[in-house]
Parts: C-alpha cells; structure tokens; sequence
C-alpha cells in the first residue's frame, strides 16, 4: 500500500512542482501589467495587487506603429501557415504514398533542414533580399517563415498519411473516386490533429521570430511585434508596467491559440511521431 501510495503522489507532485515553474512567469508578467505603479516599484513582492489598472496596457496599445506591426505579424504568420499546410499536403502525400527513387534521400534532407540553424544564413537571405530589392517587404519574411516550418510540417504529416490504411483509399477508388476526390475525402478528414499540431508550430515560430525581421526590414512600419517589444523598453525607459503589458499583448495570441488548440496538438505530434 505504502509503494502504492507512493507511486501515484511523486508523479503528482513532481507535476505540480513543473506546473508552478512554467506558468509563475506567465502569472507575474500579467500580474505586473496590472499593478498600479507603486506596487510595481515597491521593495516588497506584491503578489496580490491592491487594485487593477490598465494604465499600461493604454500606454503599449498606443506606442507608435502598434497596429501596423500587429497587422504585419497576424499577415506573415497566417500566410505562412496556410503556404506550409498547402505545399505540405502534397509533399507528405507522396512521400507515404509513393515509391521514387531517392525517397529516402527526401526524408533524410527535411529531417537536416529541420535541425538546421536559421539565424547562421541570416547574411546570406539579406544579401539574397537585397540583390532583388526586397528590403523592408513583408513578401520576404513570408517565404522564409514558410521554408522555416515546412520540414516539421511534411514529416508530421507524412507520418499521418502514412497511418492511415491504403484500402480506406483505394475502396473510394473503386466506388468511382479520384486519386484527388479519395485524398480529399478519406485521408483529409483524418489528419486534423496533424493539421492543428503544425498550425500550433508554425504560428508560434513565425510569430516569435526576431533575427531575420530585424535584418531585412529597417524600416519602422514594415517591421512585426517581436522588433516592437524588443525597441519598448529602451523607448520607455524603466517603466516595467507598460513593459510587461506589451510583453502581455505580444503572448496573449498564443496562450488563446494554445489553449483552444491543446489536446489535440500534443496529441497531432505524439501520435506523427510514433506512426507510419
């Protein structure tokens, strides 16, 4: 009974004790962007404030260029998204439904692309956006953003396509369906949870993003929030309410898109990684 015991309370604890560490520094950046400046300055931890105020989120909503920069970032991130998934589908469906050769080979170099570090060819994509004057566009961003998370999409996927039975698809054959109209209404419904696991990924990585945008775009208006809360601080001075309230709005997206998306995005990567 006592190693019963025992067993379940460990896992537990050890559980609550990950849980507190991972979501303290979400709960004291929220909690400092609604202090009230005297708390915030106060040599004693407030850990409950007095009273709420959103003084400082006024002041980020209000900074120069914030929706411009929050239109840039939601306009890159979904079109590379939605660029990802769509190249994705086809490339995934050929690597598990098809035998060519040199398909190893293809697997091999998304899985080396997926390990690669981005920040090291930073040079080499600014002189590239250079040459075919590029600058301060957004199209840029969105194709390198899309190349960026493409490698996890494909293998993901693959491994989801390749889960599902080859006679599900060639039944619908059979009954009158297309290779396209069998993709389309047997396999497609099936990958949802992939879909949603590698939307989650690519949104976070596209939107979090920083060396690259900041590289090739100069300008202040075709820039995206991740420069914008970088630059807050330094143009605030040391005024950590509103610090913490743009670093609050910068986050905000992702918790809602995490929290909607959860169970079946840890679910869409466990489940790609362990089949096909």
């Amino acid at each position: 009974m006592k190693r019963s015991r025992l067993g379940r309370i460990w896992p537990n604890a050890t559980a609550i004790v990950l849980f507190i560490g991972f979501v303290f520094p979400v709960y004291w950046m929220f909690n400092t962007a609604l202090k009230p400046t005297g708390d915030i300055l106060s040599e004693d931890p407030v850990w409950f404030p007095s009273s709420l105020t959103f003084e400082h989120f006024e002041t980020a909503v209000n900074a120069d260029n914030f929706w411009t920069l929050v239109r840039n970032s939601l306009t890159v991130t979904l079109l590379a998204v939605g660029l990802s998934l769509l190249v994705a589908l086809g490339a995934s469906f050929a690597i598990a439904r098809m035998r060519f050769k040199g398909r190893r080979g293809v697997i091999l170099v998304f899985m080396i692309a997926q390990m690669a570090p981005w920040e090291v060819m930073v040079i080499a994509i600014y002189m590239l956006v250079r040459d075919a004057d590029m600058l301060n566009s957004l199209v840029p961003l969105t194709l390198f953003y899309t190349v960026m998370v493409l490698p996890l999409t494909i293998l993901t996927l693959r491994n989801y396509i390749a889960a599902v039975p080859k006679e599900l698809e060639e039944s619908a054959m059979v009954d009158g369906c297309s290779r396209v109209q069998a993709f389309r209404k047997v396999i497609f419904p099936l990958l949802a949870p992939g879909l949603m696991a590698t939307s989650l990924f690519g949104f976070i990585t596209a939107w979090n993003e920083f060396p690259m945008v900041l590289i090739l775009n100069k300008q202040d208006q075709a820039q995206t929030l991740p420069v914008w809360l970088y630059s807050f601080q330094s143009n605030f001075g040391n005024d950590w309410g509103a610090t913490m309230a743009a670093a609050s709005l910068f986050a905000l997206p992702i918790l809602i898109l995490f929290l909607f998306l959860q169970r079946r995005a840890v679910g869409g990567l466990t489940s790609g990684a362990v089949k096909g």
